[in-house]
């Protein structure tokens, strides 16, 4: 392994895809003395690595749904742009609904998503077997569909980005885990790691789940809580769904989408605390094929291919905390994406470095997403969360 530079212009701690993101588009700027900081051996090996790859424009709050325009401009021009193969599946997202009050929210959700023009249909019952066949529809009072979102890729992504900063001037450590923050008063001095010191002005907190305990390195409490998530895949089977759309029961949270010949499925389990546990519980796995099997009849003739878990990284109002820190001059946060970390990726790179080196986001406003606002403003609460 290289050794770890000594002194850097910023520091950033977690090589997931927001991390890659953020250090490619100041790269991008000209500021290559950029230090990219991941403990694992691989890149994208959290949150990253272990996501969906589901890619949306249906939020319930305008910045939200700012951040997936910007962001799915980028990934649809990713491979010209980044010289990096990746695909893109604009198959659509169904959202499935199951109470006039859940027609009542995302109707409001879609008024405001088509003001800012993304184009997404409300949806009676009869015209859902359009989109897909073999749903039981019991029980659903209508849905809302974009056929802009989609599917991506996040291991050629993330892997792109990090290639292109790379090419630009910035530096990447594996194996190197942020064991410190040193202050000077109330401003970054440095980053203590296993593998040395590097003294730097700037640190950017992308470390995803862990964002917390970073903080605490600094004596600061950011809010952001891991939570366990489940995927499953399927071997193929013949009721495969003929392409990529992604179908979300939003009462239950259950979600599909084709996978190779068979089918990607998970859901949330509402009772279940924050921990970092990423074992597989196939206890859970039960009262996921009963919700399943009830929506999608054909699931019963499916077998299990792999499973695996992850972390969402929630804050108490399922939105991401961007920007700096007024409390510690040199620190920048990129957390609590709540599950849409990766499909808001592009745009929080090109914002976070805007951030460093104008002093502001300014491609799109995200001052309602400071750090400061937990502490007793009124929050806007993302509803749309799987």
């Amino acid at each position: 392994m290289t050794d770890l530079e000594k002194t850097a212009e910023i520091v950033i701690i977690g090589g997931g895809v927001i991390g890659c993101s953020i250090a490619y588009h100041l790269a991008c700027r000209g500021c290559a003395d950029v230090v990219l900081l991941e403990r694992e051996h691989l890149l994208g090996a959290g949150s990253t690595g272990r996501n969906a790859g589901g890619v949306r424009h249906q939020f319930s709050t305008e910045t939200n749904i700012r951040l997936s325009i910007e962001s799915i401009k980028m990934i649809e021009n990713f491979s010209a742009e980044m010289d990096c193969e990746t695909v893109f599946h604009q198959d659509g997202y169904l959202f499935l609904l199951s109470s006039q009050e859940q027609m009542k929210t995302f109707q409001k959700s879609v008024e405001l998503q088509r003001s800012l023009g993304v184009p997404v249909e409300i949806l009676p019952v009869d015209d859902i077997p359009h989109l897909i066949g073999g749903l039981n529809l019991d029980g659903i009072v209508g849905a809302t569909y974009c056929a802009k979102d989609g599917i991506a890729e996040p291991a050629s992504i993330t892997q792109g980005y990090a290639k292109q900063a790379k090419r630009l001037g910035a530096r990447i450590y594996r194996d190197t885990e942020v064991t410190g923050i040193k202050l000077e008063g109330s401003r970054v001095a440095a980053v203590q790691t296993n593998q040395g010191e590097i003294s730097t002005r700037v640190v950017v907190n992308a470390a995803g789940p862990w964002a917390r305990q970073i903080g605490e390195m600094v004596g600061l409490d950011i809010p952001v809580l891991p939570f366990r998530r489940h995927i499953f895949t399927t071997h193929p089977f013949p009721a495969t769904p003929r392409n990529r759309l992604m179908v979300i029961d939003f009462a239950t949270t259950f979600y599909f989408h084709r996978e190779g010949g068979g089918v990607l499925m998970g859901m949330s389990d509402k009772d279940e605390p924050s921990s970092f546990n990423q074992s597989v519980n196939w206890e859970f796995f039960d009262s996921l094929i009963e919700v399943a099997t009830r929506r999608f009849p054909a699931l019963a003739d499916a077998q299990v291919a792999n499973a695996w878990a992850g972390l969402y990284e929630m804050t108490p109002d399922a939105n991401p905390i961007l920007g700096r820190v007024s409390a510690i001059e040199g620190l920048i946060l990129a957390n609590g994406f709540s599950g849409h970390g990766f499909q808001h990726a592009p745009a929080v790179g090109k914002l976070i470095a805007e951030v460093i080196l104008d002093g502001k986001a300014t491609t799109i406003d995200i001052s309602e997403f400071a750090y400061e606002r937990f502490s007793g403003r009124t929050i806007n609460r993302e509803v749309n969360v799987v």
